[in-house]
């Protein structure tokens, strides 16, 4: 049993104290869950989402409970009275994969540095506490490996992927300093690779790729040699250490690198995608995308030490778990879908030909 150092609050004891919760981006795969938990430990839950990436689907069962609320609204614009007085905010509002964010680079420059003054403002309003997600994207192509939190990245400030990395890197900068300047408890996570269900099928990360490739009997597209590593948290371990994060009291400040460090190549990922999918699939190899990192994996020894946090979720439960959940979308959807004999030369349904997008 973990003991906790004396400045810190566990987990455990939020559920006894019901809060007013205010969860930005609560529709998108991340923020669902972490509505999910908050209403299942007894707390007031308003989901605040523009709905641009995120999916009333992912969160409308949750409206039964009497404990949540849907308020769609974009954050670049003020939130003003149309919340209700709330004790915490987590702000998640952003698109997280390259193609979301940069289908319109601005707009997630906008939502990274308008919109969290916006949510930092009306958490000031409230007195409240506020979580900021950021990412391990802050660290770009990183030089030292694995990361630890006081690594001050490798970013290009002028590149494809510049809106998101230093968007939040910005975000970063304002949260503290508003946090400071008015005394406003304030928690940042920096999220690295993370995958389950309710990840969207076409939102180019690279465990969605693979899976749904892999289902529907497409090539396995790898960008570059397949050599660059990635580090997969399972994201009911990730919300956890969410809700660790904003229990936490005392001097935590400084960002806390949330993460799975077991470290594994993309071309090691796809194989095992293939094998457990049972598929025929063959891997193919493109071009590495400008930007993209070689090597990716936290080190999570504040966390650690701070909140009592590591993962548990092996990676292939998660992933066995993860694609059960897309085979059952594609069902749904009449997609093509592996055949009952586990042979994935033989397809069910209407081909889909748009699975080709960048990783991340």
């Amino acid at each position: 049993m973990f003991d906790f150092p004396d400045d810190v609050l566990p987990r455990e004891y939020a559920r006894q104290q019901p809060q007013h919760i205010v969860v930005t981006g609560g529709a998108g795969f991340l923020g669902s869950h972490l509505c999910e938990r908050l209403v299942g430990e007894g707390h007031q839950v308003i989901c605040v989402d523009n709905f641009q990436t995120g999916r009333r689907a992912n969160v409308s069962g949750l409206l039964a409970s009497g404990r949540f609320e849907i308020i769609e609204h974009d954050i670049i614009t003020p939130l003003g009275s149309r919340i209700p007085r709330f004790d915490q905010m987590y702000n998640l509002a952003c698109p997280a994969s390259p193609p979301q964010y940069q289908a319109d680079p601005v707009s997630t420059a906008l939502i990274c540095s308008q919109g969290t003054y916006n949510c930092l403002q009306a958490a000031k309003r409230n007195e409240a506490s506020f979580f900021q997600a950021s990412t391990s994207e802050i660290y770009g192509d990183p030089d030292v490996h694995p990361q630890p939190e006081n690594y001050h990245g490798n970013v290009n400030p002028v590149g494809p992927r510049s809106c998101y990395d230093e968007g939040k890197r910005f975000a970063e900068t304002l949260v503290t300093d508003f946090g400071q300047r008015h005394n406003l408890a304030t928690r940042i996570a920096r999220i690295f690779n993370t995958y389950g269900p309710r990840m969207q099928p076409d939102d180019g990360r690279v465990v969605s790729n693979f899976i749904v490739q892999a289902l529907v009997g497409r090539d396995i597209t790898v960008y570059g040699s397949g050599e660059q590593t990635r580090s997969f948290c399972f994201v009911s371990d990730l919300i956890d250490g969410f809700i660790r994060l904003m229990a936490a009291q005392g001097d935590v400040l400084a960002p806390v690198n949330l993460g799975n460090p077991a470290e594994i190549t993309v071309g090691e990922l796809a194989r095992i995608i293939v094998d457990i999918v049972g598929s025929r699939s063959k891997v193919v190899y493109r071009p590495l995308p400008v930007d993209d990192p070689r090597r990716r994996r936290p080190d999570i020894e504040r966390a650690q030490s701070v909140l009592g946090w590591s993962p548990k979720v092996e990676l292939l439960t998660g992933l066995r778990e993860t694609i059960a959940y897309f085979d059952d979308q594609l069902r749904r959807n009449d997609l093509p879908r592996i055949d009952a004999s586990r042979s994935a030369s033989r397809r069910v349904g209407a081909g889909a030909e748009s699975l080709d997008w960048s990783l991340s």
